[in-house]
């Protein structure tokens, strides 16, 4: 007999099988067996003996509770409750009525029972009945456990102080009650999930000692058995003495004839008029009272009942590309300590980690990824905080601003405790306010006494376990190290600029709606865009996403008086073309300084003696060691030589042909007027910035002239030697290549001054000898007449007396260019003009 045939008697219903509750009765193992009311033991008639279940498992109906199925069921339908279910008995008019003082009004009183006539509710086989009340002074209907007891009054029931309170009736109100069939609205009857408040019922009776929550579970699962809940429901409960208090916040209406783990999909509800039926298998889950003292202890057996993440959350809708391994880390790091069972964690003695921090180049993600977790995660709306608005020109108000992040956090915690929702704090430009205490030059101080009331919030005395701080910034290098140790913001995760694969998934990304939308052709090439955008961060390939779209929109519009849209504006696309053009227009940050290096080899590398081809092909070589051996993160090579000899010109050409993502040139024209601090900074920039790529190279032009060398005295910048000797030796950070290339015209002085550091020195000659001189100007292009140099080389040797030339080759360039000028305006042979130029220029140098 199951329950509905033990209220009305109108044949069997069947269930699934549910699990064994210590001290309940006996289950077959299952989420679906309705499970049997609890036994009146202070009943005059005897017991009917309930038969034993016989199919367990799910699917499987026990004979003895199988009943029809109902069209209305499941999910679909009208959850219990909604509207009501009435029997065939009429409504009684009811008064209040108590019992007397005593043990059995205890019980009752303590196990949310009401006390009936059995007149008025008969019991088929001695359990209890469900009545639903009604009355005009009630806002609504209310079911209640009620117990047929002998010799309480008829027109009468006895409602508890909880009781009365929620269904607002009064000592002297009257009432109607009828017996209630929890199943004439279909199936989806029994609780799978109940959420109750909980806190002590009296102040004078209370206890330090926390409740473990399994246990507590399972005391509530015996004691209210097949009792109906709603929410908003108020009921006791005595405990060791200690009488407690519950308010039902949420139910989880289910049915037990679905699937197994169905039912985890279903949504909770706090409407009062939902109503259901507590089994041996519904999951209780305690909540501290905002007010109460009460302590609780997390559950071992199951995770918290606030879940962190969202069940609907899939990583593919996060719109995030090329930081899979960066996500993976800050998941494994900041969440999965909050998504385990509270109990397993506070056995562990491990407290949640409350700080993250998120580094990198600009428009890599940062601000992004701490926008997708705050939609990732089931928790408050995160606060967002761009960092200079925390200052106030008023004296304490930045502080005070600092405390109202957390002002929230805390005053739930306090009611709350663990239970408490995760409330996310997202800053933005962190080291706009959390510099180096003691590091700036103001008088008022108030940069550190920012920081100090962070570091008070995030690891004070009175700590919070529910907040994550996200912090963002581009300079780590500037945030007070207090802040970054463990207990603060003890996670950093590095957002750097994405790899070949990352670029991929950006730009499928970026371009899905175009795909969708028939407005990406067929021939654009996703691989072959991400080999060509290196160095490209996530916002510059939405740049060139963009700038691609506005070949496209030019391409197909008509230019004249005004522009003009044609009529099959409707076939538009973006093709590759497009793509390829807006690599023209989108340059990265972190990329080849092209121009630079262009301009620094404006006639390119003229091969005239087979020891430039072979610097050239040793430069490569070490390029390529660089960029395929792991186990090399620094390589370091000085090409010395006289006065342009071409070194820069050298060291441009490795860089252009290198295929390095990131290749900078810095050299002494980009630092005039700078002081020592300011050159010392420029040079860190530049090092950082090739850090944060995976293989690059930083070509360092005329040292000697960087440090500012006087032969007179001598004098130089000693700290700026002292950074560059530094940068030469300092290996770039893990999984990160570089490649330092410099030139000096006065090897000796580095010499002297103890530079050491580089791993391969490499001299390059100027050209020494007319046999070089006449293959030089062979690969100009300057004579066209072979004759005329040979006349040229000679008439030179006339005028100085002997073969050597030993002047570099940009000089020699140079002073054919002036010679080309000099021969068009006078008509003269170009050869005789030369010779006699470059004759100045040997004597020149003799001198």
């Amino acid at each position: 007999m199951d329950l509905r045939n033990n209220l009305f008697g109108k044949g069997p219903r069947g269930g699934l099988p549910g699990r064994q509750v210590p001290g309940g009765p006996p289950s077959g193992g299952g989420y679906g067996q309705a499970p049997p009311p609890p036994s009146r033991d202070n009943y005059s008639q005897p017991q009917q003996q309930r038969p034993p279940p016989t199919s367990p498992g799910y699917g499987g109906s026990p004979a003895a509770m199988s009943r029809p199925q109902r069209s209305s069921g499941g999910y679909g339908g009208q959850p219990a409750g909604a509207s009501t279910g009435y029997s065939s008995a009429p409504a009684i008019p009811l008064r209040m009525e108590k019992l007397p003082k005593g043990s059995l009004a205890d019980q009752y009183i303590f196990s949310n029972l009401s006390a009936v006539s059995q007149r008025d509710f008969p019991s088929r086989d001695g359990n209890d009945v469900y009545v639903l009340l009604r009355g005009a002074q009630m806002q609504g209907e209310y079911v209640v456990t009620a117990r047929p007891t002998p010799g309480f009054p008829d027109g009468c029931i006895s409602l508890s102080d909880p009781q009365r309170q929620w269904c607002g009736i009064g000592l002297t109100d009257t009432f109607t009650g009828e017996q209630y069939d929890p199943f004439s609205q279909g199936k989806t009857v029994y609780l799978g999930i109940l959420d109750v408040e909980i806190s002590f019922a009296s102040q004078r009776k209370i206890t330090d000692t926390p409740y473990d929550q399994d246990q507590l579970s399972d005391i509530f699962l015996k004691q209210y058995q097949s009792q109906i809940f709603s929410p908003g429901q108020r009921f006791l409960m005595d405990l060791k003495g200690i009488p407690l208090s519950f308010v039902v916040k949420a139910i989880q209406l289910v049915d037990l004839s679905m699937e197994k783990g169905a039912s985890s999909s279903v949504p909770s509800t706090s409407a009062p008029n939902a109503r259901g039926i507590l089994t041996n298998m519904t999951t209780i889950n305690f909540f501290k009272g905002a007010q109460s003292p009460i302590k609780l202890k997390g559950s071992a057996r199951r995770p918290a009942a606030n879940a962190i993440i969202r069940p609907d959350f899939k990583f593919e809708d996060m719109g995030i590309g090329g930081l899979d391994d960066e996500f993976s880390t800050i998941f494994r790091r900041a969440f999965l300590s909050r998504i385990m069972p509270p109990g397993i964690v506070e056995q562990m003695g491990l407290p949640h980690v409350k700080g993250l921090l998120l580094f990198g180049p600009p428009g890599t993600g940062k601000t992004l990824i701490a926008r997708q977790i705050g939609k990732m995660l089931n928790a408050r709306e995160p606060k967002i905080i761009n960092g200079p608005e925390i200052l106030n020109k008023f004296v304490g108000q930045s502080e005070e601003n600092v405390r109202k992040m957390f002002a929230d956090a805390e005053k739930e915690y306090k009611e709350k405790g663990e239970e408490s929702e995760l409330h996310i704090i997202i800053f933005d430009e962190l080291d706009a306010v959390c510099k180096q205490r003691g590091s700036s030059s103001g008088g008022t101080g108030v940069g550190d006494s920012v920081v100090n009331q962070l570091l008070t919030k995030l690891d004070g005395v009175e700590q919070l376990n529910n907040i994550l701080l996200i912090g963002m910034t581009n300079r780590k290098d500037m945030i007070d190290e207090a802040l970054l140790r463990p207990g603060r913001l003890e996670v950093h995760v590095e957002i750097s600029l994405p790899d070949e694969h990352g670029r991929q998934q950006i730009l499928k990304i970026h371009t899905n709606k175009l795909r969708v939308n028939g407005r990406l052709a067929g021939d654009v090439n996703i691989g072959e865009l991400a080999a060509k955008t290196k160095n490209f961060s996530g916002a510059e390939i939405i740049g060139l996403v963009k700038a691609a779209a506005s070949y496209a929109f030019g391409r197909n519009t008509k230019m004249g008086g005004m522009a003009v849209v044609p009529d099959n504006i409707q076939d538009m696309q973006v093709e590759h073309a497009d793509f390829l053009r807006a690599l023209d227009d989108v340059k990265p940050a972190f990329g080849v300084s092209e121009e630079a290096l262009v301009q620094s080899a404006p006639w390119g590398i003229i091969p005239f003696s087979p020891h430039i081809q072979r610097i050239r092909d040793d430069g490569q070589a070490f390029a390529d060691q660089i960029s395929k051996s792991e186990d090399l993160p620094l390589f370091s090579v000085l090409l010395h030589g006289p006065r342009g000899s071409g070194k820069t010109a050298l060291a441009a050409d490795i860089g252009l042909k290198s295929d390095f993502p990131f290749v900078k040139l810095v050299s002494a024209k980009d630092m005039p007027g700078m002081g020592e601090t300011g050159k010392i900074e420029m040079l860190k920039r530049v090092f950082s910035d090739a850090y944060k790529s995976q293989i690059s190279m930083v070509i360092l032009d005329d040292i000697d002239d960087m440090i500012e060398w006087s032969p007179v005295g001598p004098r130089f910048q000693n700290s700026v030697l002292n950074a560059i000797a530094l940068l030469l030796k300092t290996k770039p950070p893990k999984r990160r290549r570089l490649l330092i290339i410099g030139t000096t015209s006065r090897r000796g002085v580095l010499q002297q001054l103890d530079i050491r550091g580089f791993n391969r020195e490499i001299a390059v000659p100027a050209v020494s000898d007319h046999r070089q001189l006449t293959a030089l100007l062979s690969n100009s292009g300057a004579f066209p007449d072979p004759a005329e140099i040979n006349e040229s080389v000679y008439e030179l040797q006339n005028l100085i007396g002997s073969d050597r030339v030993d002047v570099g080759v940009s000089e020699i360039i140079a002073t054919l260019k002036t010679s080309q000028s000099k021969a068009k305006r006078d008509q003269r042979p170009l050869g005789q003009i030369f010779a006699g130029e470059l004759a100045d220029v040997i004597n020149m140098n003799n001198m």
